[in-house]
Protein backbone atom coordinates (compact mmCIF):
# COMPACT_ATOMS: atom_id res chain seq x y z
CA UNK A 1 0.00 0.00 0.00
CA UNK A 2 1.42 3.35 -1.13
CA UNK A 3 2.04 5.94 2.16
CA UNK A 4 1.22 9.47 2.00
CA UNK A 5 4.59 10.88 1.53
CA UNK A 6 5.18 8.68 -1.80
CA UNK A 7 1.68 9.77 -3.01
CA UNK A 8 2.96 13.54 -2.07
CA UNK A 9 5.93 13.10 -4.43
CA UNK A 10 4.31 11.41 -7.19
CA UNK A 11 2.05 14.43 -7.21
CA UNK A 12 4.94 16.98 -7.17
CA UNK A 13 6.33 15.38 -9.95
CA UNK A 14 3.33 15.46 -11.84
CA UNK A 15 2.66 18.92 -11.08
CA UNK A 16 6.29 19.97 -11.60
CA UNK A 17 6.26 18.18 -15.39
CA UNK A 18 2.77 18.75 -16.44
CA UNK A 19 3.33 22.02 -15.44
CA UNK A 20 6.02 22.59 -17.29
CA UNK A 21 3.85 21.89 -20.63
CA UNK A 22 0.69 23.31 -19.92
CA UNK A 23 2.79 26.67 -19.64
CA UNK A 24 3.67 26.53 -23.21
CA UNK A 25 -0.04 27.41 -24.25
CA UNK A 26 -0.20 30.00 -21.63
CA UNK A 27 -2.13 28.08 -18.61
CA UNK A 28 -0.58 28.70 -14.89
CA UNK A 29 1.18 25.80 -13.93
CA UNK A 30 -0.42 24.88 -11.10
CA UNK A 31 -3.70 24.24 -12.71
CA UNK A 32 -1.67 21.06 -13.59
CA UNK A 33 -2.60 19.48 -10.23
CA UNK A 34 -6.15 20.59 -11.13
CA UNK A 35 -5.94 17.80 -14.16
CA UNK A 36 -3.91 15.43 -11.39
CA UNK A 37 -7.00 14.97 -9.31
CA UNK A 38 -9.48 14.93 -12.33
CA UNK A 39 -7.23 11.88 -13.17
CA UNK A 40 -7.37 10.00 -10.11
CA UNK A 41 -11.44 10.93 -9.81
CA UNK A 42 -11.47 8.41 -12.70
CA UNK A 43 -9.21 6.50 -11.96
CA UNK A 44 -7.63 6.67 -8.19
CA UNK A 45 -5.59 3.60 -7.21
CA UNK A 46 -4.47 5.50 -4.04
CA UNK A 47 -7.88 5.66 -2.40
CA UNK A 48 -6.64 4.91 1.06
CA UNK A 49 -4.38 8.06 1.03
CA UNK A 50 -6.72 10.14 -0.18
CA UNK A 51 -9.67 9.29 1.53
CA UNK A 52 -7.59 8.92 5.29
CA UNK A 53 -7.40 11.98 7.55
CA UNK A 54 -3.71 13.85 6.32
CA UNK A 55 -4.13 14.28 2.71
CA UNK A 56 -7.95 16.47 2.96
CA UNK A 57 -6.12 18.29 6.22
CA UNK A 58 -3.14 19.64 4.04
CA UNK A 59 -5.73 20.31 1.36
CA UNK A 60 -7.83 22.07 3.63
CA UNK A 61 -4.50 24.25 4.08
CA UNK A 62 -3.93 25.16 0.22
CA UNK A 63 -7.40 26.53 0.44
CA UNK A 64 -6.79 28.46 3.49
CA UNK A 65 -3.62 29.97 2.66
CA UNK A 66 -4.64 30.82 -0.68
CA UNK A 67 -7.60 32.58 0.66
CA UNK A 68 -4.89 33.99 3.50
CA UNK A 69 -2.75 35.71 0.17
CA UNK A 70 -6.08 36.99 -1.35
CA UNK A 71 -6.80 39.17 2.06
CA UNK A 72 -2.45 40.45 2.12
CA UNK A 73 -3.34 41.04 -1.51
CA UNK A 74 -6.40 43.07 -1.72
CA UNK A 75 -6.29 46.93 -1.61
CA UNK A 76 -8.59 47.83 1.18
CA UNK A 77 -8.79 51.25 0.26
CA UNK A 78 -9.40 50.87 -3.34
CA UNK A 79 -12.07 48.49 -1.78
CA UNK A 80 -13.45 50.74 0.54
CA UNK A 81 -13.50 53.62 -2.62
CA UNK A 82 -15.41 50.97 -4.79
CA UNK A 83 -17.36 49.87 -2.11
CA UNK A 84 -20.28 50.55 -3.66
CA UNK A 85 -19.72 49.14 -6.89
CA UNK A 86 -18.57 46.25 -5.18
CA UNK A 87 -21.76 45.70 -2.81
CA UNK A 88 -24.25 46.05 -5.93
CA UNK A 89 -21.89 43.94 -8.22
CA UNK A 90 -22.15 41.11 -5.24
CA UNK A 91 -25.92 41.50 -4.36
CA UNK A 92 -27.38 42.20 -8.10
CA UNK A 93 -25.09 39.16 -9.76
CA UNK A 94 -25.90 36.56 -6.32
CA UNK A 95 -29.67 36.85 -6.36
CA UNK A 96 -30.12 37.31 -10.18
CA UNK A 97 -28.75 34.17 -10.17
CA UNK A 98 -30.41 32.80 -7.37
CA UNK A 99 -33.67 33.80 -9.07
CA UNK A 100 -32.80 32.32 -12.05
CA UNK A 101 -31.66 29.00 -10.10
CA UNK A 102 -35.11 29.09 -8.19
CA UNK A 103 -37.16 28.98 -10.78
CA UNK A 104 -35.37 26.33 -12.53
CA UNK A 105 -35.66 24.42 -9.53
CA UNK A 106 -38.97 25.05 -8.80
CA UNK A 107 -40.40 23.77 -11.85
CA UNK A 108 -38.26 20.97 -13.19
CA UNK A 109 -37.30 19.58 -10.15
CA UNK A 110 -40.65 20.37 -8.31
CA UNK A 111 -39.40 21.87 -4.84
CA UNK A 112 -41.58 24.31 -2.89
CA UNK A 113 -39.94 28.19 -3.81
CA UNK A 114 -38.55 28.09 -0.10
CA UNK A 115 -35.85 24.99 -0.94
CA UNK A 116 -35.21 26.09 -4.43
CA UNK A 117 -34.04 29.50 -3.26
CA UNK A 118 -32.02 28.23 -0.87
CA UNK A 119 -30.21 25.85 -3.26
CA UNK A 120 -30.26 28.67 -6.08
CA UNK A 121 -28.88 30.95 -3.57
CA UNK A 122 -26.06 28.04 -2.29
CA UNK A 123 -24.79 27.30 -5.83
CA UNK A 124 -24.82 30.84 -6.28
CA UNK A 125 -21.43 31.52 -4.48
CA UNK A 126 -17.99 31.47 -5.51
CA UNK A 127 -15.09 29.51 -5.33
CA UNK A 128 -12.37 32.50 -5.51
CA UNK A 129 -9.83 30.26 -3.95
CA UNK A 130 -8.99 28.71 -7.15
CA UNK A 131 -8.89 31.77 -9.38
CA UNK A 132 -6.23 33.31 -6.88
CA UNK A 133 -3.05 31.63 -8.73
CA UNK A 134 -4.49 32.48 -11.91
CA UNK A 135 -4.49 36.12 -11.41
CA UNK A 136 -1.21 36.07 -10.03
CA UNK A 137 -0.08 33.85 -12.66
CA UNK A 138 -0.92 37.14 -15.37
CA UNK A 139 -0.19 40.10 -12.98
CA UNK A 140 -3.93 40.70 -11.99
CA UNK A 141 -4.57 40.74 -9.12
CA UNK A 142 -3.95 44.30 -8.41
CA UNK A 143 -6.16 45.24 -11.68
CA UNK A 144 -9.65 46.60 -11.43
CA UNK A 145 -10.83 43.20 -12.42
CA UNK A 146 -9.24 41.50 -10.28
CA UNK A 147 -9.47 43.86 -7.39
CA UNK A 148 -13.31 43.38 -8.04
CA UNK A 149 -13.24 39.60 -8.18
CA UNK A 150 -11.44 39.69 -4.54
CA UNK A 151 -13.47 42.23 -3.05
CA UNK A 152 -17.19 40.53 -4.15
CA UNK A 153 -15.12 37.10 -3.05
CA UNK A 154 -15.29 38.41 0.31
CA UNK A 155 -18.71 39.81 0.43
CA UNK A 156 -19.60 36.05 -0.91
CA UNK A 157 -17.80 34.36 1.71
CA UNK A 158 -19.45 36.56 4.06
CA UNK A 159 -23.13 35.36 2.48
CA UNK A 160 -22.11 31.92 2.85
CA UNK A 161 -21.75 31.62 6.60
CA UNK A 162 -25.56 33.33 6.53
CA UNK A 163 -26.97 30.82 3.64
CA UNK A 164 -25.33 28.46 6.07
CA UNK A 165 -27.63 30.13 8.99
CA UNK A 166 -30.34 30.00 6.76
CA UNK A 167 -30.26 26.09 6.12
CA UNK A 168 -29.32 25.66 9.51
CA UNK A 169 -32.35 26.75 10.80
CA UNK A 170 -34.77 25.24 8.21
CA UNK A 171 -33.47 21.65 8.97
CA UNK A 172 -33.90 22.23 12.46
CA UNK A 173 -32.83 19.96 15.14
CA UNK A 174 -31.22 17.13 13.10
CA UNK A 175 -28.15 18.98 13.01
CA UNK A 176 -28.55 22.38 15.72
CA UNK A 177 -25.83 20.27 17.99
CA UNK A 178 -23.61 20.78 15.40
CA UNK A 179 -24.35 23.86 13.67
CA UNK A 180 -25.24 26.67 16.32
CA UNK A 181 -26.57 30.08 14.97
CA UNK A 182 -25.49 31.75 17.93
CA UNK A 183 -22.16 30.15 18.01
CA UNK A 184 -21.98 30.88 14.23
CA UNK A 185 -22.80 34.64 14.42
CA UNK A 186 -20.73 35.14 17.59
CA UNK A 187 -17.74 33.65 15.80
CA UNK A 188 -18.44 36.30 12.86
CA UNK A 189 -18.54 39.33 14.96
CA UNK A 190 -15.64 38.07 16.98
CA UNK A 191 -13.81 37.66 13.36
CA UNK A 192 -14.61 41.27 12.31
CA UNK A 193 -14.15 42.34 15.59
CA UNK A 194 -10.57 41.61 15.73
CA UNK A 195 -9.74 42.61 12.36
CA UNK A 196 -10.90 45.91 12.97
CA UNK A 197 -8.97 45.55 16.18
CA UNK A 198 -5.67 45.29 14.44
CA UNK A 199 -6.12 47.93 12.48
CA UNK A 200 -6.12 50.16 15.14
CA UNK A 201 -2.96 48.43 16.10
CA UNK A 202 -1.46 49.74 13.08
CA UNK A 203 1.31 51.90 15.29
CA UNK A 204 2.21 49.04 16.99
CA UNK A 205 3.53 47.40 13.98
CA UNK A 206 6.48 49.40 13.44
CA UNK A 207 8.00 47.60 16.17
CA UNK A 208 8.41 44.63 13.98
CA UNK A 209 10.64 46.34 11.35
CA UNK A 210 14.00 45.98 13.77
CA UNK A 211 12.69 42.14 14.58
CA UNK A 212 14.05 39.25 12.08
CA UNK A 213 11.82 37.80 9.21
CA UNK A 214 11.69 34.46 10.90
CA UNK A 215 9.99 35.65 14.22
CA UNK A 216 7.84 37.97 12.36
CA UNK A 217 6.78 34.91 10.15
CA UNK A 218 5.81 32.89 12.91
CA UNK A 219 3.98 36.01 14.58
CA UNK A 220 1.88 35.53 11.07
CA UNK A 221 1.32 31.91 11.25
CA UNK A 222 0.12 32.67 15.01
CA UNK A 223 -2.38 35.06 14.29
CA UNK A 224 -3.40 33.04 11.05
CA UNK A 225 -4.16 29.89 12.85
CA UNK A 226 -6.08 31.65 15.72
CA UNK A 227 -8.15 32.85 13.34
CA UNK A 228 -9.03 29.50 11.74
CA UNK A 229 -9.42 28.25 15.31
CA UNK A 230 -12.72 31.07 16.02
CA UNK A 231 -13.93 30.64 12.56
CA UNK A 232 -13.88 26.96 12.54
CA UNK A 233 -16.40 26.77 15.56
CA UNK A 234 -18.70 29.17 13.48
CA UNK A 235 -18.50 27.18 10.30
CA UNK A 236 -16.50 30.10 8.21
CA UNK A 237 -12.56 28.87 8.66
CA UNK A 238 -12.53 30.30 4.81
CA UNK A 239 -14.22 33.56 5.80
CA UNK A 240 -11.51 33.68 8.67
CA UNK A 241 -8.52 32.85 6.54
CA UNK A 242 -9.91 36.08 4.41
CA UNK A 243 -9.43 38.45 7.06
CA UNK A 244 -6.74 37.13 8.84
CA UNK A 245 -4.65 38.51 5.81
CA UNK A 246 -6.76 41.92 5.72
CA UNK A 247 -6.20 42.22 9.44
CA UNK A 248 -2.16 41.61 9.14
CA UNK A 249 -2.06 43.20 6.20
CA UNK A 250 -3.34 46.99 8.12
CA UNK A 251 -1.07 45.79 11.23
CA UNK A 252 2.76 44.97 9.60
CA UNK A 253 4.58 47.72 7.96
CA UNK A 254 4.79 47.42 4.43
CA UNK A 255 8.02 46.30 4.11
CA UNK A 256 8.20 43.88 6.57
CA UNK A 257 4.90 42.87 4.80
CA UNK A 258 6.06 42.45 1.39
CA UNK A 259 8.76 39.79 2.64
CA UNK A 260 5.78 38.47 4.38
CA UNK A 261 3.69 37.86 1.27
CA UNK A 262 6.97 36.29 -0.51
CA UNK A 263 7.27 33.71 2.37
CA UNK A 264 3.53 32.64 2.61
CA UNK A 265 3.68 32.30 -1.60
CA UNK A 266 6.23 30.44 -1.40
CA UNK A 267 5.19 28.47 1.13
CA UNK A 268 1.38 28.22 -0.41
CA UNK A 269 2.50 27.32 -4.07
CA UNK A 270 5.02 25.28 -3.22
CA UNK A 271 3.22 22.51 -1.47
CA UNK A 272 -0.10 23.57 0.21
CA UNK A 273 -1.95 24.68 -3.10
CA UNK A 274 -1.05 21.91 -5.76
CA UNK A 275 -2.73 19.32 -2.30
CA UNK A 276 -5.61 21.90 -2.61
CA UNK A 277 -6.10 21.42 -6.80
CA UNK A 278 -5.97 17.97 -6.29
CA UNK A 279 -8.38 17.76 -3.51
CA UNK A 280 -10.47 19.94 -5.91
CA UNK A 281 -10.32 17.42 -8.95
CA UNK A 282 -10.76 14.36 -7.11
CA UNK A 283 -14.55 16.24 -5.84
CA UNK A 284 -15.52 15.27 -9.52
CA UNK A 285 -18.19 12.67 -9.88
CA UNK A 286 -17.96 11.62 -13.38
CA UNK A 287 -20.64 8.66 -12.52
CA UNK A 288 -22.88 11.88 -12.23
CA UNK A 289 -21.63 13.51 -15.10
CA UNK A 290 -22.35 10.56 -17.25
CA UNK A 291 -26.56 9.91 -15.41
CA UNK A 292 -27.54 13.91 -15.92
CA UNK A 293 -26.20 15.21 -19.00
CA UNK A 294 -28.98 17.13 -20.40
CA UNK A 295 -29.99 18.60 -16.41
CA UNK A 296 -26.39 19.32 -16.13
CA UNK A 297 -26.31 21.53 -19.24
CA UNK A 298 -29.09 23.50 -18.36
CA UNK A 299 -27.68 24.28 -14.94
CA UNK A 300 -24.41 25.24 -16.27
CA UNK A 301 -26.11 27.36 -19.44
CA UNK A 302 -28.71 29.17 -16.32
CA UNK A 303 -26.09 29.52 -13.94
CA UNK A 304 -23.25 31.03 -16.28
CA UNK A 305 -25.88 32.64 -18.26
CA UNK A 306 -27.20 34.77 -15.13
CA UNK A 307 -23.30 35.47 -13.94
CA UNK A 308 -22.53 36.95 -17.02
CA UNK A 309 -25.38 38.64 -17.95
CA UNK A 310 -25.55 40.24 -14.19
CA UNK A 311 -21.59 41.35 -14.75
CA UNK A 312 -22.32 42.77 -17.84
CA UNK A 313 -25.07 44.88 -16.51
CA UNK A 314 -23.39 46.11 -13.33
CA UNK A 315 -20.21 46.18 -14.34
CA UNK A 316 -20.00 47.87 -18.18
CA UNK A 317 -19.99 50.87 -16.78
CA UNK A 318 -17.01 50.50 -14.45
CA UNK A 319 -14.72 47.56 -16.01
CA UNK A 320 -16.25 47.55 -19.59
CA UNK A 321 -17.81 45.28 -21.94
CA UNK A 322 -15.12 42.73 -22.35
CA UNK A 323 -13.97 42.86 -18.53
CA UNK A 324 -17.73 42.83 -17.70
CA UNK A 325 -17.98 39.67 -19.17
CA UNK A 326 -14.69 38.49 -18.33
CA UNK A 327 -15.82 39.07 -14.17
CA UNK A 328 -18.74 36.48 -15.19
CA UNK A 329 -16.60 33.72 -16.07
CA UNK A 330 -14.08 34.12 -13.43
CA UNK A 331 -17.12 34.51 -10.76
CA UNK A 332 -18.81 30.96 -11.97
CA UNK A 333 -15.99 29.37 -10.45
CA UNK A 334 -17.38 26.81 -8.09
CA UNK A 335 -16.13 25.21 -5.03
CA UNK A 336 -16.83 26.83 -1.34
CA UNK A 337 -19.44 26.38 1.10
CA UNK A 338 -22.38 26.43 -1.12
CA UNK A 339 -21.47 22.50 -1.80
CA UNK A 340 -21.63 21.82 2.21
CA UNK A 341 -25.06 22.98 2.16
CA UNK A 342 -26.31 20.99 -0.25
CA UNK A 343 -24.69 18.17 1.70
CA UNK A 344 -26.91 19.57 4.49
CA UNK A 345 -30.27 19.52 2.88
CA UNK A 346 -29.71 16.06 1.21
CA UNK A 347 -28.96 14.35 4.71
CA UNK A 348 -31.71 15.94 6.15
CA UNK A 349 -34.28 14.49 3.53
CA UNK A 350 -35.46 17.90 2.11
CA UNK A 351 -33.71 17.61 -1.70
CA UNK A 352 -33.77 14.08 -3.27
CA UNK A 353 -30.24 12.67 -4.72
CA UNK A 354 -31.58 13.85 -8.27
CA UNK A 355 -30.90 17.79 -7.41
CA UNK A 356 -27.75 16.59 -4.72
CA UNK A 357 -25.92 14.73 -7.90
CA UNK A 358 -26.72 17.42 -10.50
CA UNK A 359 -25.28 20.31 -8.41
CA UNK A 360 -22.39 18.38 -7.69
CA UNK A 361 -21.57 17.55 -11.13
CA UNK A 362 -22.44 20.89 -12.27
CA UNK A 363 -19.74 22.14 -9.68
CA UNK A 364 -17.05 19.47 -10.98
CA UNK A 365 -17.33 21.20 -14.47
CA UNK A 366 -17.52 24.79 -13.01
CA UNK A 367 -14.47 24.04 -11.15
CA UNK A 368 -11.98 22.13 -14.26
CA UNK A 369 -13.72 23.93 -17.20
CA UNK A 370 -14.10 27.37 -15.44
CA UNK A 371 -10.46 27.94 -14.34
CA UNK A 372 -9.29 27.02 -18.07
CA UNK A 373 -11.08 29.60 -20.01
CA UNK A 374 -10.76 32.08 -17.56
CA UNK A 375 -6.89 31.99 -18.24
CA UNK A 376 -7.11 31.93 -21.79
CA UNK A 377 -9.55 34.91 -21.74
CA UNK A 378 -7.46 36.94 -19.52
CA UNK A 379 -4.37 36.88 -21.98
CA UNK A 380 -6.77 38.05 -24.71
CA UNK A 381 -8.57 41.08 -22.29
CA UNK A 382 -6.13 44.35 -21.37
CA UNK A 383 -6.80 44.69 -17.53
CA UNK A 384 -6.10 48.23 -16.40
CA UNK A 385 -3.91 48.69 -12.83
CA UNK A 386 -6.83 49.65 -9.80
CA UNK A 387 -4.57 51.46 -7.81
CA UNK A 388 -0.35 51.65 -7.08
CA UNK A 389 0.69 49.73 -3.57
CA UNK A 390 2.03 51.19 -0.89
CA UNK A 391 5.46 50.52 -0.61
Amino acid sequence: MLNVFLFLSLVFFFTFLVGKLVERFRIPWILSSLLCGVLLAVYNPFASVTSGNVFPLLAQFGMYFLLFIIGLEIDLKEIMKKSTFIFKATFFIILLEALFGTLLVHFIFHYDLLISFLVALAFATVGEAVLVPILEEFKAINTKLGQAILGIGLLDDIIEVFVLILATSLIGTTVSTHFNTFVIIGSLLLLFALTIFMRYLGEEGIRFNFISIQTVFLFVLAIFFFYLGIGEFGESAALAAFLAGIGLKTFIPPKRLESIENEVKTMCYGFFAPLFFVWVGLSIRVDYLLSYPALILLVLLVSSGAKLLGSYVVGKSYLGTKQSLLLGVGLSVRFSTSIIIIRLLYDAQLVASDIYSVIVASSAIFVFIIPLVFAALLTRVPTTKATKRAK
